[in-house]
């Protein structure tokens, strides 16, 4: 297999100017949903995503004047009381640590402590965090638990010994069976294999930035296998939407492959075979009728998954311009 991604990337630089609404001043979205919710004016996601975006795909600003207006604009968004960034589509962890992470691609901070977050950083309030979330829902839960990691090591609000704490909690809590997170937790039956999945991802992105070793890596390559060729749920979002599922499966299955030979051939195949689905499916997408293109959140995800895709298979998907994935620089998407 081999792919040239320019074309999709095109599409990709096409969206970006129709978001644009002034120098570091991103809508999320620019046509409206039938419920009429949304923000259509410059907002969190919008602005930080745009700068995901453009560092994924080697476009990154450069000017100092410039990257200081990106930097205004998104530090706009944070509460100077709380220090948080909130929006209404996701919990205000999330939305705070997908600022601070976008921030960090300009070496800037955010402008206000993040006071909100601070009762997470002793050893029992984490805890507590993360036993009290609700791991019947382990997708979306995902947010806060990975999210409060970024955005208070990003910070530097956090000594070794809570990251050290952190990750212990992750090791005891690693579900044995299919190298996800929660054990005890049962895909299909708490919640289907591929929320726990997504939800897993958002932990991995955290140990691979501290490169902190999976406990059951051979399980989590199986749990992707099981899921790309055997789980129907999955296989009707998989390769068929713009967002962030896709990265999810490839970033669980290329990380884990790191860490263990086991089954190589076999799982570099269905990685080969994602790709190849993937890169056909956004082909094929109108970027100028397609709700996913869009929305600039969504649109990283799968910028996201091109970047992983591209790092996994050398020589096998082609652009102009490498792809970088802002995961390998810090945490969060």
């Amino acid at each position: 297999m081999r792919k040239n991604i320019d074309g999709i990337i095109k599409k990709v630089k096409s969206v970006l100017k129709t978001h644009e609404m002034g120098t570091g001043k991103y809508a999320r979205w620019i046509w409206q949903n039938e419920s009429g919710n949304r923000d259509l004016s410059p907002s969190e996601y919008g602005c930080a995503d745009a700068a995901n975006i453009l560092y994924t795909i080697g476009e990154f600003i450069k000017e100092p004047e410039e990257r200081a207006k990106w930097v205004e604009s998104i530090q706009s968004f944070q509460n100077p009381e709380t220090g948080l960034f909130s929006e209404p589509t996701h919990h205000t962890i999330h939305t705070t640590a997908h600022c601070v992470a976008a921030l960090e691609l300009f070496d800037a901070d955010a402008k206000y402590p993040l006071t909100g977050l601070m009762p997470y950083a002793t050893r029992e309030g984490l805890y507590g965090l993360l036993e009290g979330q609700d791991w019947d829902n382990p997708w979306s839960e995902s947010h806060k638990g990975a999210g409060v990691f970024a955005a208070l090591v990003i910070a530097g609000a956090v000594d070794k010994q809570w990251q050290d704490d952190y990750f212990a909690w992750f090791r005891k809590e690693c579900d044995p069976e299919s190298g996800l997170w929660r054990k005890d937790y049962i895909p299909g039956k708490n919640a289907p294999l591929h929320a726990y999945m997504a939800g897993s991802f958002h932990y991995l992105f955290n140990h691979e930035y501290a490169r902190q070793p999976l406990p059951y890596p051979e399980k989590m390559i199986d749990s992707m296998l099981k899921l790309y060729y055997d789980d129907a749920d999955f296989a009707e979002i998989a390769c068929k939407t713009i967002g962030f599922i896709d990265v999810d499966w490839i970033y669980c299955m290329t990380r884990a492959m790191r860490q263990t030979p086991y089954k190589y051939d076999e799982a570099k195949k269905a990685v080969e075979d994602y790709a190849d689905k993937l890169i056909s499916y956004l082909e094929t997408v109108d970027e100028n009728k397609d709700d996913g293109f869009n929305d600039l959140h969504a649109l990283f995800g799968t910028v996201c998954a091109l970047a992983e895709l591209a790092q996994a298979l050398p020589g096998q998907i082609i652009s102009e311009k490498p792809l970088k994935l802002v995961l390998d620089r810090r945490p969060f998407i």
